[in-house]
């Protein structure tokens, strides 16, 4: 199951399916990279996002911005831009190769 499809994908030989024809086989994997995979369920996927999001809401609005980055490693390695720069090392490099 590559949940990341709808981005290129994770895995070497994943390529996007759709619901009605889900999985296909190769290299012996059974693969199933249906795009927008929790559009299926879309309520539950929203609550299950919220939920995990929550605790990061939570710690920005009580530590603000920056205590929250310096008190939660997790957190601030999930921060990509700040302050108009890209802050986050692989994007700007994948930024820089694409931009050539």
């Amino acid at each position: 199951m590559d949940l990341s499809i709808d981005q290129g994908g994770c895995v070497e030989t994943s390529r996007p399916t759709t619901h009605g024809a889900p999985t296909y086989v190769e290299e012996n994997v059974i693969h199933y990279c249906v795009p927008n995979m929790a559009g299926v369920v879309g309520r539950t996927a929203t609550h299950a996002l919220g939920n995990a999001t929550w605790p990061f809401v939570q710690q920005i609005a009580l530590k603000g911005l920056q205590g929250a980055l310096e008190a939660n490693p997790a957190l601030a390695r999930g921060v990509a831009t700040r302050d108009g720069y890209i802050v986050n090392q692989a994007l700007a490099e994948a930024m820089r190769a694409w931009s050539r």
